[in-house]
């Protein structure tokens, strides 16, 4: 599957819709795509832009249907069943992509003074924010020059100027980590940022998953190999059928300011007050197929198709991670879409011994996933499923002892990027809080939960039109 399948498959099934009218890329297209999301709606396809003759795509993942297309699963999967689904997956023998000598991505190739950032039709997102963004749901490659692997990351792209583009990598992510590794040899760092091809890779880059490649892990998620080619220039691994391609490289020594930018939080970020410089990406050429689809995502605040994406990622990574810890009894794991798809995560489990439920919250914010940016962990029972928000406020109301099942947690890993942390705050470190709304298994005597009668109830359905209900 490739971005054009997607939207072929979404439009079959009612969940895009084309956009035929004038638009522009300045705050418009933005505002129209946020509207939609808010509400659950379409994907959109943006056919006429003010001044450009390509498309732009929004609200890829704005729904669990539109999940669903994309992992090739039934539409009526709920989003901890298509979680349950990548871990049964993500644990299996590991499909290696597959290399091509040439691709669709190849189409048309851009050097030398023709390469022009503003060839596409970037948009403006929010009214303050700093530019275009050519970038949003993007995601970069480069290899480890130390380890060979080929990591696959989002970061935010703004354009500086017609040949460069901001790269929001933040200190300590694995991106971070690579780029220091050339810095420190005095290096410039080889990466191409991509737009489109398999949806499946935004997946893999949006997780936090471990791999020799990310595009392995887009293999295995598909069931067969990924089709890639060299990007000339770098020898980086890109896909065969993206859309769009800057190919160039990173100097860790030259950072710019970018920014500000209305982020996923629902807050515009700290370079509305202050400048923060970050890495940019030089662009020695651009690749494109004929009529390149520009995807993007509108972010800011929930529930947009990022903050969908961002937890049904979180959801997926974390539940691998405790898979893999071997720790037994666990039924769902669920981040709420509405706490921007990171800070808040839930966990069911069946318990099995004293201590379980403190365990699991241990283990969430010790996990290669939950490490990073989780605020609160909230463990229930088995009886309530993770993602069945009702029932885990009935929990948290009638079986959580504050004085019992709190632990705090004073110092973490945070993103930056969470607008909780004050001015004069380490904006990388936050508290964290694990609340156990289990009822303790070594309790002899549990409350009698009510529960309908079996029998009267079969009787009330077997009646129910009777009682002009309906």
């Amino acid at each position: 599957m490739d971005l054009r399948d997607f939207i072929n498959k979404c439009e079959k099934e009612g969940e895009l819709k084309r956009i035929k009218a004038e638009v522009d890329w300045d705050l418009e297209i933005s505002h129209i795509a946020k509207f939609v999301e808010e509400k659950s709606g379409p994907a959109l396809l943006f056919e006429n832009i003010k001044g450009y003759k390509s498309p732009v795509l929004t609200g890829a993942f704005g729904t669990t249907k539109r999940l669903a297309i994309i992992l090739g699963k039934s539409s009526g999967f709920s989003m901890v069943e298509l979680t349950k689904e990548w871990v049964n997956t993500a644990v299996k023998e590991v499909i290696r992509a597959k290399e091509q000598k040439d691709g669709p991505i190849f189409e048309n190739i851009l050097e030398g003074n023709k390469v022009d950032t503003f060839a596409f039709p970037s948009p403006k997102f929010y009214e303050l924010d700093g530019g275009r963004y050519f970038g949003t749901a993007v995601f970069m490659v480069l290899q480890d020059p130390e380890t060979g692997d080929i990591n696959l990351g989002t970061y935010r792209m703004g354009i500086l100027d017609d040949k460069t583009v901001g790269v929001q990598i933040l200190k300590g992510k694995k991106g971070d980590r690579i780029m220091k590794k050339y810095g420190k040899a005095g290096k410039k760092m080889p990466a191409c940022a991509i737009i489109g091809g398999d949806p499946l890779h935004i997946f893999a880059s949006a997780a936090t998953v471990k791999a020799k490649s990310g595009y392995d892990v887009v293999s295995s998620l598909r069931g067969e190999p990924v089709e890639i080619v060299k990007a000339p220039l770098t020898g980086l691994p890109i896909p065969a059928s993206a859309e769009i391609v800057l190919e160039g490289e990173v100097d860790p020594q030259n950072l710019r300011n970018e920014g500000p930018f209305g982020e996923y939080t629902g807050y515009y970020t700290e370079e509305l007050i202050k400048p923060i410089p970050k890495p940019a990406l030089e662009v020695k050429r651009i690749y494109h197929r004929n009529n390149p689809i520009l995807w993007e995502t509108s972010v800011g605040r929930p529930v947009g198709d990022q903050h969908i994406l961002y937890a049904f990622t979180r959801n997926a990574s974390l539940w691998t991670d405790l898979v893999k810890m071997e720790i037994p009894g666990i039924k769902s794991v669920y981040t709420l879409p509405e706490a921007s798809g990171r800070f808040i995560v839930v966990v069911s489990v069946e318990q099995m011994y004293p201590g379980h439920a403190d365990q699991i919250g241990a283990a969430v914010i010790a996990s290669n996933t939950g490490m990073y940016g989780i605020k609160m962990v909230i463990i229930v029972d088995d009886d309530i499923n993770a993602d069945d928000l009702p029932r885990v406020w009935w929990a948290l109301g009638t079986r959580y002892n504050p004085a019992r099942g709190t632990q705090m947690i004073n110092r973490g890993r945070s993103t930056p990027l969470d607008p909780s942390l004050g001015p004069e705050d380490n904006k990388f470190i936050t508290s964290r809080i694990i609340m156990d709304a289990t009822l303790p298994f070594e309790w002899k005597v549990k409350p009698t939960e009510i529960k309908l009668s079996e029998s009267m109830l079969t009787k009330v359905k077997s009646r129910w039109s009777e009682y002009g209900l309906d």
